[in-house]
């Protein structure tokens, strides 16, 4: 009988309080506790249900951004390579271009040596000439000229024109080797680093910014003109933490006097390398750091 029994029934809320007073509390007490336990049973389902999608939502989240991450690196490195094979294509053709072909070679050394058998003399033996030249007196001893007068009628014999076959044999130059003009190409100009002026987890000193004023206190030095002129104030500073933590380009952001602000430009480039800023991927990238200087004279206002 016992397992019939509903203890959240009104039959068995009335058994209980059968002959007592139900003005009490207790009776309506115990009267509205099924909708509180239906209602702590409805919230904890709602709770659970909450915390699955967090957690689900969460899961989604970090697989998107670890992929996204995971794409820029394999676009990057595919960017890397293309541009690995191109610069090694060009270097290619920079070699193909300069050397000589071996057929070219072949023709040159061909029309060098058939230069070379143009200028060469052909030397016979005494023995083999038939018919030794005339010398100049046997020409002028000539029946043709001991009338004593030249084509032209003159009288003087020594006028006479004494034609001598000679064979003139002009050296050939060997054709120059018409040089190839080489094209250089300029080199493709490094990509400027982008600075961004923020960034989802901005650069950290070692040890924090006490560290950093610490640093800073250490190192500047009040310049002595500053103080003979009894001037001082707040020289503002922005300065760039590259992706390596190194401190990059500086400049003067609010200025107070030339020599103060030269000696905060000069502490900042002696800063130590930062933790470097990080996107939300969580990559490194530079970011533009601003850090005020302060400059004031002890005793002064």
């Amino acid at each position: 009988m016992a397992k019939d029994v509903d203890l959240s029934s009104r039959e068995w809320l009335d058994l209980i309080f059968e002959g007592k007073n139900k003005d009490f509390g207790a009776y309506d007490i115990r009267q509205e506790s099924p909708k509180r336990h239906n209602k702590s049973v409805i919230y904890t389902i709602i709770g659970i249900a909450i915390c699955a999608l967090l957690a689900y939502g969460y899961t989604a989240v970090n697989k998107y951004l670890t992929e996204k991450r995971l794409e820029e690196e394999r676009i990057k490195q595919e960017q890397l390579a293309a541009q690995a094979a191109l610069e090694e294509e060009i270097e290619e053709e920079e070699e193909q271009q300069i050397e000589i072909p071996e057929e070219k070679e072949q023709i040159l050394e061909e029309e060098v040596q058939a230069s070379q058998k143009v200028t060469e003399l052909n030397i016979v033996a005494d023995e083999l000439v038939k018919e030794p030249p005339k010398t100049v007196e046997q020409v002028i001893e000539n029946k043709d000229v001991i009338g004593g007068k030249d084509q032209e009628g003159s009288d003087d014999i020594t006028k006479d024109v004494v034609k001598v076959d000679q064979t003139v044999v002009k050296e050939v130059e060997p054709p120059k080797p018409k040089e190839e003009k080489v094209e250089v190409k300029p080199e493709p100009k490094p990509e400027k680093e982008e600075v961004f002026r923020s960034a989802a987890h901005m650069p950290s000193f070692p040890g924090g910014d006490g560290a950093l004023m610490s640093f800073i206190n250490k190192n500047i030095r009040y310049p002595q003109a500053a103080q003979d002129n009894n001037i001082q104030g707040k020289v503002v500073v922005q300065f760039v933490v590259t992706k390596t933590g190194k401190v990059g380009e500086v400049k003067v952001v609010r200025g107070v006097d030339k020599d103060l602000d030269r000696e905060a430009v000069r502490v900042c480039k002696m800063l130590p390398a930062f933790s470097p800023g990080r996107n939300a991927t969580g990559d490194p990238v530079a970011v533009w750091y601003t850090l005020p200087v302060q400059f004031k004279l002890q005793g002064a206002n």
